[in-house]
């Protein structure tokens, strides 16, 4: 891969010298996430990363597989479950060209990480493709890694603000020895209520969502996973229609990719909110993360929508929207808080200096 990278090098120092924005691209199946290029980028440089491909070094008894960033998500997920592993928090691809450095950089997570953990816990190591044309490593192969700051971590997330991920490093999980769903039909506050009395018992949860449907106040879909013995004494403690594995395996699958028609929406919000937040009673509403992920499916004034996201203790992301619609005017993201913001805008300096990476796309004008 070395005269890949070489090729990048070369394409970065160049747009540099000639002051021209960088657009990084994966496999672009989350190109419609963050907020849009101002006007100047148009001109720039785009930055296409499918030729850094393959996986690099997987051993399943170590729990750790490296890949170059333009690895397709799939090639991953089927190697691992070769091995019997998955990658625990459950990556949403939104396409067939999905890439594991596209998932790396967008930091979104699917269902399973309401037990397994954002993707930031999973991140071992990365290699950062800077805009002095230096490669840059962070982290490691190994679960510990104590050496100076953890800078994978910062960039899970990052939509590429800080340069371009030429490889990451991802621990992975044992494959759960079994699964099954229960549905409950009950109303929004029901279902609140229920998911936050789990919390405080020792259940084999791995995910919960709750919608409205026809005919019934709504439905909650709960799976388990790990060993039969505790799914059998989890399924007689909290009842439950036991869902046939064909069609629940569908419906997660359905519900990660959003294929279910509430996202059918052509405005979407994702609000993440303290647990035990109550109905939020601002529209149609999708609830993952035992109450912790709200998906609203509305047109909503942003100020409105951030203000009873931020009075639940959390943060609203406008996640969709139609093309023809003007962006709110601070971005499609929570607006930072001004300290949080200083130190975003010193790391962009740092890693960035003349801002040629993504301009905007996380931070608006930045």
């Amino acid at each position: 891969m070395d005269h890949v990278i070489a090729q990048l090098r070369e394409q970065v120092l160049d747009a540099a010298r000639q002051q021209h924005t960088i657009t990084i691209e994966g496999g672009g199946s989350k190109s419609f996430y963050g907020n849009r290029a101002p006007q100047a980028a148009s001109a720039g440089v785009a930055l296409k990363l499918s030729a850094l491909r393959g996986i690099v070094n997987y051993e399943p008894t170590e729990l750790v597989v490296t890949a170059w960033a333009g690895t397709p998500l799939q090639e991953v997920i089927e190697a691992l479950a070769a091995s019997s592993q998955v990658l625990a928090f459950d990556p949403p691809a939104f396409g067939a060209q999905a890439t594991l450095g596209g998932c790396v950089a967008a930091g979104l997570s699917g269902p399973g990480r309401y037990a397994g953990g954002p993707v930031k816990d999973y991140v071992l190591g990365t290699q950062l493709l800077t805009a002095n044309g230096q490669v840059l490593k962070f982290g490691g192969e190994v679960m510990k890694n104590v050496a100076g700051y953890d800078v994978s971590r910062l960039l899970v997330g990052s939509m590429g603000m800080f340069g371009a991920l030429t490889q990451v490093s991802v621990k992975v999980a044992p494959k759960p020895q079994e699964v099954c769903t229960l549905e409950f039909d009950l109303d929004e506050a029901g279902a609140l209520a229920l998911c936050h009395s789990w919390r405080a018992q020792p259940l084999p949860i791995s995910a919960t969502a709750w919608q409205a449907t026809a005919g019934i106040a709504g439905c909650l879909s709960v799976r388990l996973a790990g060993a039969g013995a505790a799914l059998k004494t989890a399924r007689q403690k909290m009842g439950g229609q036991l869902v046939p594995e064909v069609q629940a395996s569908e419906y997660w699958a359905a519900l990660r990719e959003q294929k279910l028609a509430f996202f059918n929406a052509p405005s979407l919000w994702r609000l993440a909110v303290a647990p035990g937040t109550p109905a939020l009673n601002i529209g149609p509403t999708l609830i993952e993360w035992g109450g912790g992920q709200r998906w609203v499916a509305a047109e909503l004034e942003a100020t409105t929508v951030r203000r009873v996201a931020e009075q639940a203790g959390g943060h609203a992301t406008l996640f969709r929207f139609p093309a023809q619609h003007s962006m709110p005017e601070q971005g499609v993201f929570h607006p930072l808080a001004t300290s949080v913001l200083d130190v975003v805008k010193r790391l962009k300096h740092e890693f960035d200096p003349q801002g040629l990476f993504n301009p905007g796309r996380l931070v608006h004008g930045l």
